[in-house]
């Protein structure tokens, strides 16, 4: 048995049977399982390894041949295979609390499965295409049946799809430039088209526009999950890039660039978020900020620049989730999210308020909650490089917190005789509770990510050397 056939072909095939001849009601257990046991699987089983089982011999082999092309994955992929499958195991059990239409788990498993295939496809850059049939099959679960695309889904379809080009474009470039390092206009061009294909698919200032829009016009449990996954991926595809090519790892301008791109979408998406009249616009905007952190980490002068990255990425998946959750369950009584409407909502729906003030305090980076350790770890590196861009990540993460102050003020703004209620059903109250806990032991003890960070740089030959 081969590594992509277990992590890339048996989740797509799983869930391709469980959008057309399983029944609907058990796919969130189908789902979450089958993620659960693949995240497993790549803890205990190390990739091109024989283990010795009694007497019986078990070697999963790294590669497969398949449409000419090679997917290959190493032992150093067991540790990312794990947390990647470990956070969408949390995504699909959330499923059923979360009320979100039952071909979520099904089109989730395969994404997922896509997503994958894009760090183990040989030539790398046919990840670019992988990325892009990801995005295709996000867009039925933002458009129910017979409606309507809105403006937010169409602007996300048209970045994705712009991103594709660019980047196969920039590629073909970068194969001369390292050929001849000397020309000078060649590198200029290979680099700013490359830094336009993945502004287009990470969602880079200005082109994230659609994010606040798909967080009014579709489900938020969906709009999260495309929030967590997506980018992730575009991060360790983006790493590949700066391993692979010397010239990017050692070119200053890049470098800076890089660090302005995240600058200004952290600044902004925390300006933004203080202003919004909307939970879910505000969700939108603090995870535009939690990727402009993800582009400062890549842009860091730093030997730790893979370990800070990882490190922002694993609470990532874990805060989105549990914020998207609340905002799912707080939608089916509030179904715009606005503040007029979600007003008092803290004494009918108080566990899903006290989940999602609790992301919200996470990815502000407040102590003993799991977004801290990152953050302290980013701006460690970055105090010692730029005091300036400290300031500024400063300032947007004070905008988050001035979010959260505001959101918080509307759900308490209650009668005085209004009764406190607990309308979240049993599933509910325990999938929120669970994610609470994890929210809490990622920050107090952040030392239990360390087995699985500590082998991740082995992924990458030269980053960070």
């Amino acid at each position: 048995m081969s590594a992509p056939i277990i992590w890339i072909l048996t989740p797509f095939a799983v869930g391709f049977l469980t959008l057309f001849f399983l029944q609907k009601r058990f796919s969130p257990l189908i789902g979450g399982t089958v993620s659960t046991i693949l995240a497993l699987v790549a803890l205990i089983f190390p990739i091109d390894t024989a283990l010795l089982l009694g007497s019986t011999s078990i070697k999963i082999s790294a590669s497969v041949q398949f449409f000419g092309r090679s997917f290959s994955l190493n032992t150093a992929d067991g540790p990312l295979i794990a947390i990647i499958y470990g956070l969408a195991a949390l995504w699909f059990f959330g499923t059923e609390a979360s009320g979100t239409a039952n071909r979520f788990v099904a089109l989730g498993l395969m994404i997922v499965a896509l997503l994958t295939a894009s760090i183990a496809v040989e030539p790398f850059l046919f990840a670019a295409l992988l990325l892009d049939m990801a995005a295709m099959l996000v867009i039925p679960l933002l458009v129910p049946v017979y409606q309507k695309p809105g403006r937010g889904v169409i602007q996300f379809l048209i970045y994705q799809t712009l991103a594709m080009p660019f980047i196969l474009f920039s590629g073909w470039m970068l194969a001369g430039v390292e050929a001849s390092p000397g020309a000078i206009g060649a590198t200029v061009q290979a680099g700013t088209i490359l830094g336009l294909g993945f502004a287009f698919l990470i969602g880079v200032f200005p082109f994230y526009n659609w994010i606040p829009m798909l967080m009014e016009e579709a489900s938020p449990y969906v709009t999260g999950f495309l929030l967590w996954a997506l980018p992730t991926f575009t991060v360790i595809f983006a790493l590949g890039f700066l391993d692979r090519y010397t010239w990017l790892r050692s070119s200053p301008q890049l470098s800076g660039a890089i660090q302005l791109a995240g600058v200004f979408m952290v600044a902004s998406g925390g300006l933004f978020a203080s202003q919004q009249k909307h939970v879910g616009r505000i969700m939108g905007y603090a995870a535009v900020t939690e990727t402009g952190l993800l582009v400062l980490a890549m842009g860091l002068k730093s030997s730790e620049i893979v370990n800070t990255t990882f490190l922002l990425l694993i609470p990532r998946g874990l805060e989105l989730a549990v914020w998207a959750l609340a905002l799912s369950i707080i939608k089916r009584r509030a179904y715009s999210l606005r503040f007029s409407e979600v007003q008092g909502l803290a004494r009918s729906y108080p566990v899903a308020v006290a989940a999602l003030i609790l992301a919200h305090l996470s990815m502000t980076g407040f102590p003993l909650l799991a977004g801290f350790p990152a953050r302290l770890a980013l701006w460690q590196e970055l105090a010692r490089q730029s005091l300036a861009v400290s300031f500024w990540v400063f300032f947007g993460l004070l905008g988050l917190l001035i979010a959260l102050g505001r959101t918080l003020a509307v759900f308490v703004m209650a009668e005085e005789k209004k009764a406190w209620e607990l309308n979240e059903s049993w599933v509910q109250i325990i999938m929120l509770g669970l994610g609470a806990i994890g929210l809490f032991i990622l920050g107090m003890f952040p030392q239990i990510l360390q087995p699985l960070i500590a082998n991740l740089p082995a992924l990458f030959e030269h980053l960070g050397q």
